[in-house]
């Protein structure tokens, strides 16, 4: 399998190569995309040596498969190009996400739906982590409404904001900062850019993609996307109302059995979930089970995972071995 990383060296991109070193994914050829600023620079994987090139030049060397991570614009203008060329493409960004005809895919809840499209879409990160959660309990009961509040971590953003949180935290001027205020010390309610009607860019894809990726489209869902000072990890504060009445052990249980949900819940003994027990795993985790005693059926949850693992490379690298293992695809 020709297999090519476009952003190669961003933060999800460099995630991206070691979930594939970690998950052991057989690659014949790796090719290396980047800005470029850094082509002809070399990347040490696996013992190897591999040099970076411009996606011209990944173009013509046709690879059976391609992850983009290096933003919309780019995903725009080539995402197309090579899977006309017969390229799958499993992109990052946000780019195609609500496009009817672009599967949108966790591959825990819905890898059926590739099919054998030739771009797939990978969800926004606060999203994957909240739906990995709402799947298992819609099988349970149905979902009536859901209260979402992000505590998103500045590698959401990019290294420019690890960057400006890492100098904010020395005392040191901010040479870029990604943010309109400082980080450090501080929580922006502001994650993207603000619409029309109030919300962030942010907000907004997580509640259509939520509707997108579950196949509800009328799912009353409503989210406060707000950025903290955390280098890695986001968190989520949930509130889900359910049609029907259901014990918090029959909830529990449908989280436990879900593959890759960890439930990490033990208030007495101060066990809950936090983004550095989350670093560089790939699970998403929750805790602060409990029922919300001010509305019926109603549960109050605590949601933590990894942003650059199953909120961008891990779920793209399972997406890749999903297809691979379809009887169709190139291995």
């Amino acid at each position: 399998m020709k297999l090519a990383i476009v952003g190669a060296t961003g933060l999800v991109g460099c995630e991206i190569l070691q979930v594939l070193s970690e998950l052991n994914i057989p690659i014949s050829e790796l090719i290396l995309v980047a800005s470029q600023k850094s082509v002809g620079k070399e990347i040490q994987w696996q013992n190897q040596t591999i040099p970076i090139v411009s996606i011209e030049t990944a173009f013509t060397q046709k690879p059976d498969f391609a992850i983009f991570s290096a933003g919309s614009a780019v995903s725009l203008e080539y995402a197309e190009k090579f899977a006309a060329i017969g390229t799958t493409v499993i992109d990052n960004s946000s780019a195609w996400r609500m496009s009817s005809n672009i599967p949108l895919i966790v591959p825990e809840i819905n890898g059926t739906q590739i099919g054998q499209s030739k771009i797939i879409a990978n969800p926004n990160c606060s999203t994957i982590q909240l739906v990995m959660v709402l799947y298992p309990i819609l099988q349970v009961s149905n979902i009536k409404r859901v209260i979402v509040s992000t505590y998103q971590a500045v590698t959401g953003t990019g290294k420019v904001a690890v960057d400006q949180l890492t100098q904010e935290r020395a005392s040191e001027k901010t040479s870029q900062p990604a943010y309109p205020y400082p980080i450090d010390l501080n929580c922006i309610p502001q994650c993207d850019i603000f619409l029309e009607n109030g919300y962030t860019r942010e907000e907004t894809k997580i509640i259509q993609e939520s509707r997108k990726i579950l196949n509800h489209p009328n799912l009353a869902i409503t989210a406060t996307a707000v950025r903290v000072p955390v280098v890695g990890g986001h968190s989520e504060s949930v509130n889900i109302s359910l049609e029907k009445p259901i014990s918090i052990d029959n909830l529990r249980a449908a989280l436990e059995n879900f593959p890759g949900v960890v439930v990490y819940d033990n208030p007495q003994e101060k066990k809950y979930p936090m983004p550095i027990m989350a670093h560089q795993k790939n699970d998403v985790f929750v805790g602060r089970i409990r029922i919300d005693e001010s509305e019926p059926n109603t549960f109050n949850l605590w949601i933590v995972a990894d942003n650059l693992r199953k909120g961008a490379a891990t779920n793209a690298v399972q997406i890749l071995q999903s297809i691979i293992a379809m009887p169709y695809a190139i291995n």
